[in-house]
């Protein structure tokens, strides 16, 4: 039986290693892991050059530029939409010209943070002969058909991705994740997770003694775990699910500060998290107050906290 040769881009990054990983297990797949060393997705006819000749079933877009405050300079802007913006739609192209499924990544952050409210069906709005939003507890957040309108430019930048895609392809799955987290990236461009930050913060903070950790408790959002995203990516893949936008991420959405809480009690880290507002780590970029994505395609997945675990015992 032949082989379905895939090609990762990005495989040295977080997602991108889990991704080669996973697939690699399956033998019906043959995995090809390009990193920027191989391609540079932001130059178009090199795009269409490398992935004609190589001619693979299914391409992976896991490169991204993550550098959210950064995005808010123009230079780094531009950036942001060459990597982000433009080249998923040379990749689109190709794909296309090919006869390849495209598979691209995309965010929470291109929501403004300010979800629509749902009401009880057969709701009239007549509050006072109503009794329907007793036992009504709405999903609030943003489905896969909610209205983007991203408050910052790397959201901006994924946005114009999105669009380069839907221009370009039919044959795609966009699928937006939020706060990703997982092994460290081997790329050296890379940044660190939440997480990682903060389990250096937090045990430099115990041997301290007495130093408290700061953590933001808003922006509320949930985590995804590499992993877990990746093995979903291979789950739409492999059960053939319709072309289009999709919804990935842990359940159970949290603020930063309530993560932090959970990552420290899991680790068993002493140190004393202290709850701030967003105005005490004012940063460049503007972010949504309340950036929940809701599935409403796939079996969800576990809760955030059963991922953390894992996490941890696989870094330690």
């Amino acid at each position: 039986m032949e082989k379905v040769k895939i090609l990762i881009i990005g495989s040295k990054g977080m997602l991108g290693q889990e991704l080669a990983r996973t697939f690699k297990r399956d033998n019906e797949y043959e995995v090809f892991a390009w990193d920027n060393q191989e391609i540079d997705i932001t130059k178009k006819k090199e795009v269409n050059n490398k992935l004609s000749k190589l001619k693979p079933a299914i391409i992976i877009n896991a490169a991204a530029y993550n550098a959210v405050d950064k995005a808010e300079k123009p230079k780094e802007y531009a950036i942001a939409k060459k990597i982000n913006g433009q080249a998923p739609g040379y990749l689109a192209k190709t794909a296309k010209k090919i006869g390849a499924i495209l598979v691209h990544y995309s965010s929470d952050y291109v929501f403004d943070g300010n979800p629509d409210i749902p009401e009880p069906e057969g709701c009239a709005h007549v509050c006072a002969s109503c009794n329907l939003h007793e036992t009504f507890q709405p999903a609030i957040g943003f489905d896969e058909n909610a209205k983007p309108s991203p408050l910052n430019n790397y959201g901006k930048s994924k946005l114009q991705g999105e669009k380069e895609i839907k221009k370009n392809t039919k044959r795609y799955y966009l699928i937006r994740l939020s706060k990703l987290f997982g092994k460290p990236a081997k790329s050296k461009e890379a940044k660190k997770s939440f997480f990682d930050v903060m389990l250096e913060v937090g045990k430099k903070s115990a041997r301290s003694g007495n130093k408290l950790v700061r953590v933001v408790d808003e922006e509320t959002s949930c985590f995804t775990y590499a992993p877990d995203l990746a093995k979903k990516t291979k789950e739409i893949l492999d059960s053939k699910k319709p072309f289009g936008i999709y919804h990935v991420m842990n359940s159970e959405p949290c603020t930063w500060y309530e993560a932090v809480l959970e990552l420290y009690k899991i680790a068993k880290i002493r140190a004393k998290v202290v709850p701030v507002s967003t105005s005490d780590f004012p940063r460049p970029a503007k972010r949504p107050y309340y950036s929940v994505l809701l599935n409403t395609k796939l079996n969800p997945l576990r809760s955030y906290k059963e991922a953390l675990k894992e996490y941890l015992k696989n870094i330690g």
